[in-house]
């Protein structure tokens, strides 16, 4: 039997090659604001949300990857903005809007970062 030996990490002050927490966003990151069931509801821009739930999402098919986006988007609001009945043409033309006014066109991933 071998022995394996651990390897540490490197520390902080150890250089890198890339610092992810300097990256800014390129476009401007403002809400999404939408008006539906008599008030206003606020979706976090697409290219702010966290793509890690955003890929759990897009697991579930079309739809499901649609809710999913919604549900990240709106957050906390999410469980009010179901409530109220929204028709599936209405949800395709929130979600076809949603991502014009977010430079995603049509065919290209929600989770994309173009």
């Amino acid at each position: 039997m071998t022995t394996r030996t651990a390897t540490s990490k490197p520390s902080d002050s150890t250089p890198f090659d890339f610092n992810l927490d300097t990256v800014q966003a390129e476009v401007d990151l403002t809400p999404f604001r939408v008006h539906h069931g008599g008030r206003r509801w606020e979706f976090a821009h697409l290219q702010g949300l966290d793509v890690w739930d955003l890929v759990g999402a897009a697991e579930t098919g079309d739809l499901g990857a649609t809710l999913g986006l919604f549900r990240v988007a709106l957050g906390d609001d999410f469980e009010d903005f179901r409530k109220v009945k929204l028709a599936q043409f209405k949800m395709t033309k929130l979600f076809e809007a949603y991502r014009a006014y977010c430079g995603v066109e049509s065919g290209e991933s929600a989770a994309s970062g173009n």
